[in-house]
């Protein structure tokens, strides 16, 4: 390895720990500092451009929404002219919230993809797609239940799927078709960084299923079944089954 190509991947990985530190502690000018001017974020519960994610996360923060980010280890690719990268870093998402009235904590594990450019000589984010690989809910009170909605929470593909039914209950957008550690989705994201890394034009994403902006109400097929109300009996999330009937309802129907 160079010391070109080793100071450029130094430089890479310093975008994406400033990235955490910055969005975390709502260091709006460092996190903006990061991407690109047409930087672009992919993510369950909004995609658009920088200035809009900046916008909404701020607003976000400031109303008290509680997302904190974990990174591990992190590996660049770049390209001959090392202009471009792609980079993979392993990263964990911890969102707390209410989920119908039960304060809980819900833990995504998978991976920051980037799409990275180097332009008068500063390495910049161009595109963040993340990768979710897997999650789990947990309320944070010992003791507590969550009744969760069986058909709501599997809407959502198993590597973010209690992620979203918390997002949902917060009144976000989840879009339904991110990638994961298998499939389709991430098969075609490994296809379009290694086309960014050949010079090819490949950033902007499919945006037919863009959900409505953050901010405004989840559509109402998103909200059409509140979950069951919690029980306090043990520490779990579960399932919610429908109420069995009586013999004598199933005997007067019988008639």
């Amino acid at each position: 390895m160079t010391e070109e190509t080793l100071a450029d991947r130094l430089a890479i990985r310093d975008v994406v720990e400033n990235w955490v530190i910055a969005r975390d502690s709502a260091d709006w000018e460092l996190f903006r500092r990061q991407w690109h001017d047409d930087g672009y974020m992919m993510a369950t519960w909004f995609q658009g451009p920088r200035d809009d994610f900046i916008r909404v996360s701020a607003d976000g923060f400031a109303k008290g929404v509680n997302i904190l980010h974990f990174t591990g280890a992190s590996q660049a690719t770049l390209s001959a002219d090392r202009t471009r990268a792609v980079s993979q870093t392993r990263m964990t998402i911890m969102q707390r919230g209410q989920v119908d009235g039960v304060l809980a904590d819900v833990t995504c594990t998978g991976r920051f993809y980037d799409f990275f450019a180097k332009r008068a000589g500063r390495w910049g984010i161009v595109l963040r797609q993340p990768i979710y690989e897997k999650d789990r809910m947990d309320p944070v009170a010992p003791g507590a239940v969550i009744e969760l909605d069986e058909e709501l929470l599997n809407r959502y593909p198993e590597g973010y799927r209690y992620l979203a039914y918390l997002q949902v209950q917060a009144g976000y957008p989840v879009k339904t078709d991110m990638p994961g550690l298998r499939g389709p989705q991430v098969e075609a994201l490994y296809a379009r960084g290694a086309g960014w890394l050949a010079g090819e034009d490949v950033l902007l994403p499919a945006l037919a299923s863009r959900p409505p902006v953050p901010g405004r109400a989840a559509p109402r097929s998103a909200r059409r079944r509140r979950p069951a109300r919690p029980r306090s009996r043990a520490g779990a999330c579960r399932p919610s089954r429908p109420a069995a009937r009586s013999p004598r309802a199933a005997s007067r129907r019988a008639r």
